[in-house]
């Protein structure tokens, strides 16, 4: 706590004498002691509020080229860390990438202790103090009185906290920062980003969810999967087909009788580092159930060809 937090903290100007200091003080023991006051965050105001008395009895009592040089170098902020999930798709993990954090940060208001109303409760003006409203007849005469209902019946209203606008809470701190992700992050990684520039009080624990690939499935060796159906004619005829993979569509050339096939250091280099693994291609040829008239004639033809090679 600072010199000037802790005029703040009496309610004080900078610069009030040892003498305001202490009758402030003593106004604020009087009505946040625990002993007269049962609010949860009694025990800790009266820490403060003692706290900041001994701060400003010690700057009092310190040198003039000390005070100022206090007042001159304002303590460090403290620095407070926010909590990100994010997620990743597995081409992002494979080559790292950039994201965006922004939002703000908040805390319980210390003026209200988090409860959004003013100390002190005032007079409700619809009732005028009384919890009660007398209605007027139809002659003028005073009918029976019935519960205000701008205070419940209280008579008294508890105003919203001021420095809060009666939500408790209050802005500390916004951010708006890109940090870089490094490649071959696993998921439920937690990476710690410190301060960065633009938010210099703000720290970033980053927790890492990778989404699940719609082709490519990543094994805990680094080797990446996929399973492909292909058309079972192009399989037979040795056609080319693309593939998915990390870094795009990649060209396979099919062979027929052979369902795997293997590319080499296509997929995550291990945790401990070292060279990619691979990347391992099962297809699935698939042929269709009904031909046309045209399959037919052209099977039948190919039948008759391989007949004839057996036959010689």
């Amino acid at each position: 706590m600072t010199v000037d937090d802790a005029y703040a903290e009496l309610g004080l100007p900078p610069g009030a004498d040892l003498a305001q200091a202490k009758a402030a003080w003593r106004a604020l023991v009087s009505r946040w002691h625990p002993d007269r006051n049962g609010h949860a965050t009694a025990s800790a105001r009266m820490q403060r509020i003692n706290l900041a008395l001994e701060q400003i009895r010690a700057a009092a009592q310190a040198p003039a080229s000390r005070k100022a040089a206090a007042r001159a170098e304002p303590a460090p902020r403290a620095v407070r860390t926010v909590q990100h999930r994010v997620r990743l798709t597995l081409e992002e993990v494979a080559a790292g990438c950039i994201k965006l954090l922004q939002g703000s940060v908040v805390e319980t208001c210390p003026t209200c202790s988090g409860s959004g109303h003013a100390s002190k409760p005032l007079d409700c003006e619809a009732c005028a103090g009384q919890g009660t409203i007398h209605e007027r007849t139809w002659f003028g005469w005073f009918g029976a009185a019935t519960a205000c209902t701008a205070c419940d019946g209280s008579g008294k209203i508890q105003p919203a906290c001021k420095a809060c606008d009666g939500r408790g809470k209050t802005e500390v701190a916004r951010y708006r920062v890109s940090v870089r992700l490094p490649a071959n992050l696993h998921d439920g990684d937690v990476l710690h980003v410190g301060p960065q520039r633009g938010a210099s009080t703000v720290a970033h624990d980053i927790h890492v969810e990778v989404l699940p690939h719609a082709s490519l499935v990543r094994e805990d060796d680094g080797t990446v999967r996929c399973e492909l159906p292909v058309d079972g004619f192009a399989w037979v005829a040795n056609r080319t087909i693309d593939i998915p993979t990390l870094r795009g569509a990649q060209a396979l050339g099919l062979q027929r009788g052979q369902v795997m096939y293997r590319l080499a250091g296509q997929g995550f280099p291990p945790r401990a580092g070292g060279r990619p693994a691979d990347q391992v291609v099962i297809v699935v040829p698939k042929f269709p159930t009904q031909l046309s008239r045209e399959q037919e004639r052209l099977l039948n033809r190919l039948a008759a060809t391989t007949s004839g090679k057996d036959g010689g």
